[in-house]
């Protein structure tokens, strides 16, 4: 089986006046969800929600000089990286599938390289 992240991308306004019931019922969804992964054969390795992109800080590696440190990420957008998921799923079709049941607005889906010694390239 294959390993997949899935990004997860919403407007951040929501935070701005959410309730406990609301934030109850999007914790539910997100349980709802694990559990259809878990019933396709699928498995959940991770996941986690992020604070807003306002509390980010950016390191910025520059050849030759000192790494540069800012608040805050680079490029502004409506829509944040607002927390992820890996999954463990039998191939990218599958994970694409799982995508459309998770409540989130807009969810990246992108297969994780492998990096491991057995992994690399034949020289």
């Amino acid at each position: 089986m294959a390993q997949y992240m899935f990004l997860l991308f919403d407007s951040e306004d929501w935070y701005d006046n959410l309730t406990r019931d609301e934030w109850e019922q999007a914790m539910k969804l997100h349980g709802e969800f694990a559990a259809a992964v878990e019933k396709a054969g699928a498995q959940i390795l991770g996941g986690e929600a992020l604070e807003r992109s306002s509390t980010a800080s950016t390191v910025k590696n520059r050849q030759g000089a000192e790494p540069l440190v800012t608040d805050g990420p680079f490029i502004e957008t409506r829509e944040a990286l607002g927390g992820f998921y890996l999954l463990e799923a039998r191939d990218l079709d599958q994970a694409l599938e799982l995508a459309k049941l998770c409540p989130s607005a807009n969810v990246e889906v992108r297969p994780v390289m492998p990096t491991s010694e057995s992994d690399a390239p034949a020289v």
